[in-house]
């Protein structure tokens, strides 16, 4: 189910400076700075400034009593609140209470649009029938050890020139991270390191891959290649330091095997395909007050019509639908998709309480100055990107994502780790809102920044792709998410997106490291 904005979100520009987003909320949203005095409704008035994007108390709220926003419970009050009073973490605090996790009511057919209907873009066909929407040659690494090696010979290649006459390769990236070794060769976090690897070499914005690492670590490429049945050829190729000859010789070696890849790169041409080839990775960074407003329910309009083309949406960050995951289990298409949600939620739990933390050690210091309070409220934001559509299906980290439709990725909340997970899984555009002005970009897979206000919009422009703070001045919700759908459509099909622009994507590799360190 879509949260419930209600009617207030037809037309803002005629309303009152405050949002009262469900008849059953007792509080509203501040659309700018309120002063001291300023009239809310009847004889309520705000008794502080209330900032830009934070709550006001609209009637009286008891001790205990649940705060409602979006019709939902976000927090409890800490201290009686009184009607024009700012609500936030001074006054509000977490409390538990039940779930009604509904399973599968809510689950709708949803109406296909015929292939002859359906939107295209231009994208790489690859020969096992994927499609990317860049063309890149990646340099994986297995080990931290090999991540040096593997980004000089990225910066070797990008700066020969070798590339020059190769306009449809879109570059060379080395993927680098900080484990692969010290570490456990079986278990949970050896599988997420594997799938994590694996997922890249496979994602169709890669036409070719070298894979570089030390030789005596860990985590063994031979043992990969065995694994997923891998064998070298004229778009894959591996190699480790140890067995080449140490460095300068692994740098020559794979500069050598990256020109001699190119040719066959290369010959991938952009194509008319079905928007149904998309698979589209839901983020959010950087949230505030308005992200459950603006930018993540007009994205989750977006979403929608990507199903209804026959594409995939990929919703992630567990725990920033901590609260709200019963809103996605009544969209369930069975019993088994609802209750693997909500095992991956008591696995959350868990796994917080055994390391001394809480689910509500998020939200972030910078998500509360923009007007969130606790995880319950921040999710029910995050959890508009997913749109209306079935849940047809709840993956693990970086599994690959087969199921069409909307679909949910178990990940952390932290934005590159979460990322890293739905590229792995095969997500080959990402779509990205922010409020507080995310700095972030991703290679292989293009990034669209989603503003959720004018102000952070305007301040970063050079940054955000796309400004939905106008849905406060009256633009709807369904025309902003044709907007952005339109968006993705043009970014699979070859525009570069403001982070790809600015050079971003290079230290945005980050696989979760799960485990124990040895």
């Amino acid at each position: 189910m879509r949260l419930v904005l209600g009617n207030t979100m037809n037309d803002l520009s005629g309303r009152p400076p405050f949002l009262h987003l469900s008849d059953e909320d007792n509080v509203a949203v501040a659309v700018r700075a309120l002063a001291p005095g300023t009239v809310l409704s009847g004889a309520v008035q705000t008794t502080s400034r209330i900032p830009f994007g934070h709550k006001v108390a609209l009637e009286p709220i008891a001790p205990g009593e649940a705060i409602r926003k979006f019709g939902q419970i976000i927090g409890f009050a800490k201290v009686a609140i009184e009607p024009g009073e700012w609500v936030h973490e001074h006054n509000v605090e977490m409390g538990d209470f039940e779930r009604d996790y509904r399973f599968c009511e809510e689950a709708r057919p949803v109406n296909i649009l015929p292939p002859e209907e359906q939107a295209t873009f231009n994208g790489f066909r690859r020969a096992n029938g994927r499609v990317g929407t860049r063309n890149y040659i990646g340099i994986l690494t297995s080990v931290n050890c090999s991540a040096s090696v593997a980004r000089f010979i990225a910066e070797a290649a990008n700066r020969s020139g070798i590339l020059d006459g190769y306009p449809d390769i879109d570059g060379v990236v080395a993927f680098t991270h900080g484990t692969g070794c010290g570490m456990a060769g079986k278990g949970e976090g050896f599988d997420i390191l594997k799938r994590t690897q694996w997922g890249y070499a496979a994602n169709p914005n890669l036409g070719g891959v070298l894979m570089v690492g030390l030789g005596c670590e860990v985590f063994q490429i031979a043992r990969l290649k065995e694994l997923y049945g891998i064998e070298e050829s004229d778009t894959f190729r591996s190699m480790t330091i140890q067995d080449t000859g140490g460095t300068r010789r692994t740098i020559e070696a794979g500069l050598a095997v990256v020109k001699e890849m190119l040719g066959a790169v290369a010959a991938a041409k952009r194509e008319a395909v079905p928007a149904s080839e998309i698979k589209l990775a839901l983020q959010c960074g950087g949230s505030d007050g308005y992200s459950g407003i603006t930018a993540n329910p007009a994205l989750g309009v977006a979403a929608d019509i990507l199903v209804q083309n026959g594409g995939t949406a990929v919703l992630s960050e567990t725990p920033e639908i901590y609260g709200a995951e019963h809103l996605l289990t009544r969209r369930a298409i069975s019993r088994e998709v609802g209750e693997k949600l909500v095992e991956r939620i008591h696995w959350w739990e868990d796994y917080t309480a055994r390391l001394g933390g809480e689910m509500n050690n998020n939200p972030s210091p910078g998500n509360k100055a923009g007007g969130l309070t606790t995880i319950l409220e921040k999710s029910l934001g995050a959890a508009a990107k997913g749109g209306s559509t079935p849940l047809t299906a709840v993956y693990e980290y970086a599994e690959p994502v087969t199921e069409k439709g909307f679909v949910f990725m178990d990940t952390p909340g932290y934005d590159p780790v979460s990322a890293t997970g739905q590229v792995a899984g095969g997500c080959n555009v990402i779509c990205f809102t922010t409020g507080r002005g995310s700095a972030y970009g991703c290679k292989p897979t293009p990034s669209i920044k989603l503003a959720t206000n004018t102000p952070m919009y305007e301040r970063m422009a050079e940054d955000m792709d796309i400004n939905c703070g106008d849905i406060l001045e009256g633009v709807s919700l369904q025309e902003k998410g044709r907007e952005i759908f339109e968006e993705i459509l043009a970014v699979a099909s070859g525009k570069r997106t403001k982070s790809e622009q600015l050079g971003y994507g290079d230290n945005e590799f980050v696989p979760w490291q799960l485990g124990a360190v040895m």
